[in-house]
């Protein structure tokens, strides 16, 4: 359902239209459709991102998933509050947000998914072993890693839990930007982003 700020039913929201907060990771825009293409969501699909950060992961979701639901996990009880003022700002209305860190709070949400959204963490090999209780079969898991040791501990998880489907891939994106009185191209920082289903 498209808002006022983002009348269009297609993601891709610039960055700038989000409010965010100095050191608070944003997803940016062109990463932020690879991610989502790889959650593979339908329309009432529920999805859980843990480490929702800036909310711009839960904000594209709602909009594009008006029957579905997001349940945004953050440990950040400000950062929390940021994901509700974006969430406002495109009048977002199924996105909850729990404050708390994960895996602990993760048996607090009473829906369980049918996706699950990782953005880092120091613990991403606990936080998987714990949401693969919670995912049906068939359920999908998307996970970022912006360095070697992540993309290492996601690939030994997925191996461990014996995904299938598993999916890589890493961005390369430059985006035109003026610098001075010229414009250049400059690189997005380089991600791996990693999907796996759940065995039947």
């Amino acid at each position: 359902m498209p808002s006022q700020l983002w009348p269009y039913i297609t993601p891709g929201i610039p960055d700038e239209l989000f409010e965010n907060l100095p050191g608070i990771p944003l997803s940016q825009r062109e990463l932020r459709l690879l991610l989502i293409s790889q959650l593979r969501l339908k329309p009432d699909s529920v999805l859980w991102d843990i480490g929702a950060g800036t909310g711009t992961i839960p904000v594209e979701v709602g909009l594009l998933c008006p029957q579905g639901r997001v349940i945004a996990v953050e440990r950040d009880g400000e950062v929390a509050n940021l994901i509700k003022r974006n969430c406002d700002r495109f009048e977002v209305k199924n996105v909850e947000v729990i404050e708390g860190s994960a895996p602990e709070c993760l048996h607090d949400i009473k829906v369980p998914p049918h996706r699950i959204c990782i953005e880092g963490g120091r613990t991403i090999q606990e936080i998987l072993q714990v949401i693969w209780r919670y995912l049906p079969p068939s359920g999908r898991v998307v996970a970022t890693a912006a360095n070697l040791e992540s993309l290492y501990a996601i690939s030994q998880s997925f191996s461990q839990l014996r995904a299938r489907n598993i999916e890589v891939v890493q961005s390369s994106v430059n985006r035109l930007e003026t610098r001075g009185f010229s414009q250049t191209f400059v690189a997005a920082d380089p991600i791996f982003i990693l999907s796996g289903e759940k065995l039947d």
